[in-house]
């Protein structure tokens, strides 16, 4: 029979300590000593570690090229508004901010989901008669990342699969493959403003099908679909009951000559979970605050989603406090001639960058209609001497130092994805350079063939 001796040691000012031994048959059997094991150092990386990669940083950090010297470094690859400080947050915000730190009510921690009184304000923002929310429909989460992050945590399971737009944002891979989620790619048709070719995605849906990443406005692409082509895609989903998870983050950023709809406004029948925050709209990514909306009319999801969203947001305990508590003054009160001015400028810039790039032999851009991205074609047919998208951007560092994101990064090759954040005086220079660089390596039809001969 075991027994068990509790010795305790201590004196003066240390607090006492219990020494446990386990007697087994006389024997103690010492602390560190099990049997059948011996101890070594084996600590290596886990299996989700291992399965987390960004093709963005892994295409990136791997061009080994130097920008030209003789030339100034203009960067058209970062989704960040921040950068070149030419599109500043409003003063409403940035004071919303000051005020909230000042009055020291919001250093401690909230609840996982949110403030109550931030989620309704959240609710009551994008609240309307087609698509009601409550304060109960809201998860705040740490950017709009995490929002997606935990989306998919929910709806899907490792084994199972989910339908991700090609070209389109390279985090949604990242995200599904650390979680040992297959990820299905659905065709974008360039030559529809990136409409969604809805025969190839239907064809993808099998029994193992979680969910469907709808992103509009669109990262790469700048697209904004119609109301009937979200119809359209609406009826997919409600052929084959898959749930949505749309990713809204550059929701309402469309130009003046477009009209945003947010998906749950048209469907009283599908589930979605509309993944959004302050990042793109307002102007601050790195104050990291989303949000999810639970659009859930037939009751679908029922409690089971919604318990374990808030099961998963308990695992970080929430996003940032201050911003929560500057929330409610942010969305209500940014004038609107902010986003108006901010709109403008993206709108000239996006017009600038478009006309300027049509006139390139070899180049077709792809007219943006919102977010803060143009896509353009090369026609590598007529760049022989460059192998793919990836080659010809790192060619154009090397000689123009003028960096744009080759669109392999996004699952689309042979394209490439310019930021329209830029500074207009940047954008013109840009294309100069990028024009420079085209005339000095195109190739006409029998040019390109007598190269390829060569070969």
């Amino acid at each position: 029979m075991d027994s068990y001796l509790i010795q305790v040691n201590g004196h003066g000012d240390h607090a006492p300590v219990l020494d446990v031994h386990l007697k087994n048959t006389g024997n103690t059997i010492s602390p560190g000593k099990v049997k059948g094991r011996k101890p070594r150092w084996a600590v290596r990386a886990s299996e989700m570690s291992k399965r987390t990669f960004n093709p963005v940083r892994a295409i990136v950090d791997s061009m080994k090229v130097e920008p030209n010297p003789k030339k100034a470094m203009i960067s058209l690859s970062l989704g960040d508004p921040t950068v070149f400080g030419n599109l500043p947050t409003n003063d409403e915000v940035t004071q919303a901010m000051k005020e909230v730190l000042d009055s020291g009510q919001y250093n401690g921690y909230a609840p996982s989901v949110g403030y109550q009184s931030c989620r309704e304000a959240v609710a009551a923002y994008y609240n309307c008669p087609e698509a009601p929310l409550k304060a109960q429909d809201v998860i705040l989460t740490s950017g709009c990342s995490q929002a997606i992050e935990l989306a998919l945590a929910v709806l899907a399971n490792p084994g199972q699969n989910i339908l991700v737009p090609r070209p389109g944002f390279s985090l949604y891979k990242t995200l599904a493959l650390s979680m040992g989620i297959e990820v299905k790619l659905y065709n974008l048709l360039p030559e529809k403003a990136w409409e969604i070719d809805l025969e190839h995605l239907e064809s993808l849906v099998d029994e193992k099908t979680a969910c469907l990443i709808v992103n509009n406005p669109s990262n790469p692409c700048g697209s904004v679909f119609s109301k009937s082509h979200l119809q359209e895609i609406l009826a997919v989903a409600s052929r084959q009951c898959v749930p949505i998870l749309a990713d809204e983050i550059y929701g309402d950023m469309v130009f003046a000559d477009c009209k945003y709809e947010p998906i749950a406004t048209l469907s009283t029948s599908v589930p979605i979970l509309s993944c959004g925050g302050l990042a793109k709209r307002w102007l601050v990514p790195g104050w990291r605050m989303g949000w999810i909306l639970i659009h859930d009319r037939r009751d679908i999801f029922g409690n089971e989603i919604r318990d374990g969203l808030l099961r998963l947001s308990q695992r970080i305990l929430g996003p940032c406090t201050i911003v929560q508590g500057a929330l409610e003054r942010i969305l209500h009160r940014t004038p609107p001639e902010f986003y108006h001015n901010t709109l403008s400028i993206l709108k000239s810039n996006a017009d600038l960058c478009y006309a300027a790039l049509s006139a390139i032999p070899g180049l077709q851009p792809v007219r943006p209609a919102g977010a803060m991205y143009l896509m353009v074609e090369i026609e590598m047919e007529h760049f022989p001497e460059f192998e793919n998208d990836v080659e010809f951007t790192e060619r154009l560092i090397s000689e123009q130092s003028v960096f744009c994101l080759p669109a392999t990064c996004f699952e689309y090759p042979n394209f490439f994805r310019v930021v329209i954040t830029v500074p207009e005086e940047m954008i013109l220079e840009a294309c100069s350079r990028i024009q420079e660089f085209c005339e000095m390596h195109y190739q006409g039809a029998e040019g390109a063939q007598d190269l390829e001969c060569d070969k």
